[in-house]
């Protein structure tokens, strides 16, 4: 469940996506290698079972673009006061083909050449949509910590 909420928008369309992938698993899985091990095959089939879905919904996304969040040095180190779903939360609410190809670059660790042979686009394009998630992640992050002070004001 944990990929598959990593690469989709909410809880919803993750289950959607978890069950797609068991589907997939119960019915290939006489494809299943037993020299290999059992997660490592589980885990490619849910990530291609996502960016299935995320191909074929591409058209319904509506991508927001925020080129004005530009990337900032930030000495406070807000990743040692945040948890795990805050985090996959804010990933959540990039657009889909930032999200994807975070997901892919950060937490799977695909090469840009790999992401870009997966979803059909150039290795430039992976490392621009890395740089602007990345740059989106910070803002929100930013956004959310002076947020976070006017409480307490």
């Amino acid at each position: 469940m944990s990929i598959c909420v990593r690469y989709t928008k909410d809880a919803e369309e993750a289950k959607e996506v978890l069950n797609d992938g068991f589907m997939k698993v119960f019915t290939r899985l006489k494809q299943y290698d037993a020299t290999k091990p059992f997660k490592g095959w589980l885990r490619r089939i849910m990530i291609n079972t996502a960016l299935d879905n995320y191909r074929h919904n591409l058209k319904h996304y509506h991508a927001i673009d925020l080129e004005s969040a530009a990337p900032t040095a930030d000495s406070y180190d807000v990743l040692q006061q945040i948890n795990y779903e805050y985090l996959i939360g804010l990933v959540q609410q990039l657009s889909p083909g930032y999200r994807t190809v975070f997901n892919m670059y950060v937490i799977d660790g695909y090469t840009h050449e790999e992401i870009a042979e997966i979803l059909g686009i150039t290795a430039g394009a992976s490392k621009s949509n890395l740089f602007k998630a990345r740059a989106n992640l910070r803002e929100m992050l930013k956004r959310n910590r002076v947020d976070e002070y006017k409480q307490y004001v």
